[in-house]
């Protein structure tokens, strides 16, 4: 479990075990992106450490890109009804009020998550902070009719997003910057 808050020279500082132990979390799944953005060491701004997490998911190879994409849990899916998301997932979700859903709206994501995975073979990804059930359902809509190629784009855009946003939730707050 990653400390509460971190500051950037404390993360400058760290052996690449402790670094991968600390941001980690940024991502779901592996920790792959973090594992390399290490090597990018030293920091000089929130803002140019997200860059180097964001440049190794970029260069990836599209395979591990969609592995990525893959890892990310549905909304309001299994994991989510369960009550087994990562901690960090589970509050994003409840932030965009997706943990208050009627049976008939739970049914709803269901259906859409269904359709996009059919159509694109992994799960629909949006950054739940910057949404609400309403702008969730309207991107489903919306992205149906995107290529395949589009929507790996968009999902990596809105990781990048749901990345920034863990971060700055990590650093301490003299380093948000």
């Amino acid at each position: 479990m990653p400390a509460k808050h971190v500051t950037l020279q404390a993360i400058n500082l760290f052996d690449q075990q402790h670094f991968v132990e600390t941001l980690g979390s940024l991502f779901e799944g592996p920790p792959w992106i973090v594992e390399q953005a290490w090597q990018a060491r030293p920091f000089q701004s929130q803002t140019q450490l997200h860059q180097a997490l964001c440049a190794v998911m970029y260069k990836a190879p599209v395979a591990q890109q969609i592995a990525l994409i893959q890892t990310h849990p549905d909304l309001v899916g299994r994991a989510a009804l369960a009550g087994t998301l990562t901690p960090a997932s589970s509050s994003e979700q409840a932030a965009a009020g997706l943990d208050r859903l009627s049976g008939e709206e739970i049914s709803t994501f269901t259906q859409y998550n269904q359709r996009y995975r059919e159509r694109f073979d992994f799960p629909f990804v949006i950054c739940a902070r910057e949404n609400k059930k309403e702008s969730i359902l309207a991107g489903f809509a919306t992205r149906m009719y995107n290529t395949r190629e589009q929507e790996i784009e968009t999902a990596l855009a809105e990781i990048a997003k749901i990345c920034w946003f863990r971060l700055q939730d990590l650093l301490a707050e003299a380093d948000n910057k």
